[in-house]
């Protein structure tokens, strides 16, 4: 059944304009965080034209724009200039539970794109979904139907028969037999990132499940590379990280969470500059909405999820994770999962930040995680933005406020690295060089007020 929320949010976002016009902006006398771990800059202007950054300069050699000029001047003294957070494994859904058909899916996942660009996230990558969903929604973003973070997308995982995944993948017994489906996946879902999991489980709470090969796992990340596809592997432990390291992974899609890493590991890392997604958040989410769902009326979450949604969670979802042993066993292994971390970033290894959820506060929460992990404020926001983008293999045109770059850029009313919560002082949202009106987001809490008017 389709509520009337749910189709209105789905005709807003298809109605869109397919190109905003292009605009010019002057952001003058900013204090810059440009994402490549350069200390913050004062009293920068970063001027924009279209979808691209085109200067970063010194506000005391750029000649100030007239008025009447069609240059956009934003005076953001006292204000702080970053590029736009990633986060960089998501699984789209929108609001608790399944979804009754492709319809209420599609508008759902409408919702929880809008709460992204909400929070400040103008960039996210689906590790792995059903293609019908993820992949007319990355068409619709890219074709500028939606309001929407880019999406960077997997479509269906490919992972071997029983092993973790099999319910949303693409399966893969024999190399040679096999290839076909391959193909098959790479000419229909053009993934921008293939995702493999080398999982048996048995930790936790979960029984043992069937394990990829390694060496048919090697295939396939050779095969989808030499196709110009980067891949992603699924795993939990250190033997199986360092296992698909060494079959030629280009990103890892967690952190080990199963146990404290070894030194070996952590210098294992730090050589081969292997970037992970840190997705603490998808495991303190059980404890932390078993212990404290107050959590769910800061405004980020209420304006991302119905009220109805919210009570559900405080109370039936609340509940079932009180009584789940893998509420009490997440609880036990993030801060292990949060130490490992920190010892990799420490050692000079390439973390990236993501929330294995779908929603743009978890992201603003995997922030306040990774500070509470001992990384400190100002290597949080590199590891959201620019971090985010070698993961992806996009660097050169996303992750840092550089010349060239795509306009997506986050202005923030207060210091960033004196405080992580200050990521959530939004004075605008910049994304592909148009300011994002708040307004017209389908947002699943209600109608929000616009931030910033030109």
């Amino acid at each position: 059944m389709k509520t009337p929320a749910l189709l209105a949010a789905c005709a807003l976002a298809l109605a869109i304009p397919h190109a905003a016009l292009a605009e010019a902006w002057a952001i003058e006398h900013v204090t810059l965080i440009d994402g490549t771990g350069r200390a913050p800059q004062p009293d920068m202007t970063v001027t924009v034209d279209g979808d691209r950054i085109t200067s970063v300069s010194p506000s005391t050699l750029m000649k100030s724009s007239a008025k009447g000029s069609g240059v956009h001047i934003v005076d953001a003294r006292g204000k702080y200039l970053m590029p736009g957070l990633m986060d960089v494994h998501i699984h789209l859904h929108g609001g608790a539970g399944p979804q009754p058909d492709l319809a209420s899916s599609r508008a759902a996942a409408t919702q929880a794109l809008a709460s992204f660009l909400y929070s400040g996230v103008t960039t996210v990558y689906d590790a792995g979904n059903q293609a019908e969903l993820i992949l007319p929604l990355r068409a619709d973003e890219r074709a500028g139907r939606i309001l929407s973070p880019r999406i960077f997308a997997t479509g269906n995982l490919i992972t071997y028969p029983g092993s973790h995944g099999a319910g949303m993948a693409v399966t893969i017994q024999d190399f040679e037999k096999d290839k076909d489906k391959l193909d098959k996946h790479i000419a229909e879902q053009q993934p921008d990132v293939v995702k493999l999991t080398l999982e048996e489980e048995g930790w936790g709470a979960r029984p043992m499940i069937t394990l990829m090969p390694v060496a048919l796992m090697e295939q396939i990340i050779r095969y989808y590379n030499l196709h110009g596809i980067r891949s992603t592997v699924h795993v939990s432990s250190e033997l199986r990280s360092e296992e698909a390291i060494f079959a030629g992974a280009d990103s890892l899609a967690h952190p080990v969470i199963q146990g404290p890493v070894s030194d070996s590991f952590v210098r294992l890392m730090a050589a081969k500059k292997i970037p992970f997604a840190s997705t603490l958040t998808i495991g303190d989410n059980y404890s932390r909405l078993a212990e404290h769902p107050e959590y769910l009326d800061q405004p980020l979450y209420a304006a991302s999820f119905s009220a109805a949604d919210r009570q559900t969670m405080k109370t039936k979802t609340r509940a079932e994770y009180q009584a789940r042993m893998w509420t009490s066993w997440m609880k036990l292994m993030t801060p292990t999962a949060e130490e490992n971390i920190r010892k990799v970033h420490a050692a000079g290894g390439v973390v990236a930040a993501g929330t294995d959820q779908s929603s743009g506060p978890a992201l603003q929460r995997e922030l306040e995680l990774l500070v509470a992990a001992g990384i400190k404020p100002f290597d949080v926001l590199t590891i959201a933005t620019h971090n985010g983008a070698v993961l992806l293999g996009k660097a050169d045109t996303l992750g840092s406020v550089e010349a060239g770059k795509f306009a997506d850029l986050l202005l923030l009313n207060a210091d960033p690295t004196a405080d992580i919560n200050n990521v959530k002082a939004i004075a605008f949202v910049m994304k592909a060089g148009q300011i994002v009106d708040e307004s017209a987001l389908p947002m699943a809490g209600g109608p929000q007020k616009r931030r910033f008017t030109p």
